[in-house]
């Protein structure tokens, strides 16, 4: 089937032309609004979106805005209800020559970033969308014009339903999962009376926490001995790990300090309380290095069970005491070896590892496919979306 069959059936055997943009019945003007200001009844619109409120409601219709300047220049949006727009926005405003949510499409489809000039700051003008052309179906015919392109979008915006539906549908399955995972955490590190000491996390026959080195990232190498930044147990590392992201050298690797198999790493310093004294256990067989700003805790209990310790609300109830800074949040190594910690026989430990490994797994592999099965379907979507603006080349006329 050729790939213009469907728009050919839709023109059926009818012209379509190709016009400037500046051409159609279409008002292209910037946006005024020049404040920064949060509080207001109104959203403002700008490059990326809502960008802030206001008491100043300048527009009640649907319109089509354009980032004129910037790294965002030539993202497209429709705006609707009551709002304000930016001065870093143009406006594109139907005259009833075609259908708004055409041209929005349209205009979404050929990425209008393409035709943003200048490297450093990126602007698209209101000259340069003027002359873009756009294709009009039966432009001599305009009940069938607007019939074919009222289909266009009929079609596009089920598109979009269904991605947007799929995406939430996942989402909140994701979620649900989390919820569920997060109760049964919670409820098997809730121990009867006489089912598990409650000892400190530095009593002497628990463990004891080592402050990291001087690590930093100056020091990667590409190859050598395995190495923990403390940035990285936010942006790379889950509960446990056999595997470095990045190494030091061998040299360095001699003066560093190290956690082996078993230990866990735990970053003592964070933009925010929910994050600071985010561990991982590290389970691979070579010592590794670890930086300042994360410490070691090792320890005579399973490994994945104090991992998933650090992520209780017990753990995270005693750790909030002894968070201290403004900007920059931190909980020092002495005051982690005060936190109390839950210590049942190993066998209790491996069963409740065994049990949240499950979880872990499970959340782990819909958090990976999530994403990817929303860039397929958003791909399917976007070659679908081409299919339907682009219309068949016209044949030469031979003389």
């Amino acid at each position: 089937m050729s790939q213009f069959s469907f728009v050919e059936k839709l023109l059926d055997g009818a012209e379509f032309e190709l016009i400037d943009l500046g051409e159609l019945s279409i008002k292209i003007s910037s946006g005024k609004n020049k404040k920064k200001s949060t509080d207001g009844l109104y959203p403002v619109f700008g490059s990326t979106g809502i960008i802030g409120r206001t008491n100043n409601k300048v527009y009640d219709k649907d319109l089509i805005l354009i980032a004129r300047v910037g790294a965002n220049a030539g993202r497209v949006n429709i705006a609707q209800g009551e709002y304000d727009v930016s001065d870093n926005t143009l406006i594109v405003e139907n005259k009833n020559s075609i259908i708004l949510k055409y041209l929005y499409y349209y205009l979404v489809n050929i990425n209008l970033n393409q035709y943003a000039q200048g490297a450093g700051q990126p602007l698209i003008t209101a000259r340069q969308l003027k002359s873009i052309q756009i294709p009009i179906p039966c432009p001599d015919n305009s009940e069938k014009s607007l019939a074919i392109q009222t289909e266009i979008v009929r079609i596009l915006d089920n598109f979009t339903e269904l991605t947007t539906e799929l995406t939430t549908e996942l989402t909140t399955e994701l979620n649900a999962l989390k919820k569920q995972y997060k109760y049964y955490r919670e409820q098997l590190f809730s121990f009867e009376d006489g089912i598990a000491d409650y000892l400190s996390m530095g009593d002497e026959e628990v463990g004891k926490f080592i402050r990291g080195g001087g690590l930093q990232k100056k020091d990667f190498t590409k190859t050598g001995i395995g190495c923990i930044h403390y940035g990285q147990i936010y942006t790379h590392y889950s509960t446990y790990a056999s595997e470095t992201k990045t190494f030091v050298s061998e040299e360095f690797a001699k003066k560093a300090r190290k956690a082996k198999s078993g230990d866990l790493v735990i970053a003592t310093t964070s933009e925010n309380d929910e994050d600071v004294c985010k561990a991982v256990a590290w389970l691979g067989e070579a010592d590794i290095a670890v930086s300042s700003d994360a410490c070691i805790y090792t320890h005579s209990l399973n490994p994945k069970y104090v991992a998933y310790f650090f992520q209780t609300e017990l753990f995270q109830k005693q750790k909030r005491q002894y968070i201290t800074g403004i900007k920059v949040r931190r909980v020092n190594a002495d005051n982690l070896a005060k936190i109390l910690i839950p210590v049942p026989a190993p066998e209790k430990q491996a069963k409740i590892v065994e049990i949240l490994d499950k979880f872990e797994t499970l959340t782990t592999s819909i958090n990976e496919s999530l994403p990817r099965e929303i860039e397929l379907r958003q791909k399917q979507y976007e070659y679908y979306r081409n299919l339907l603006l682009s219309f068949p080349k016209k044949e030469q006329e031979t003389v």
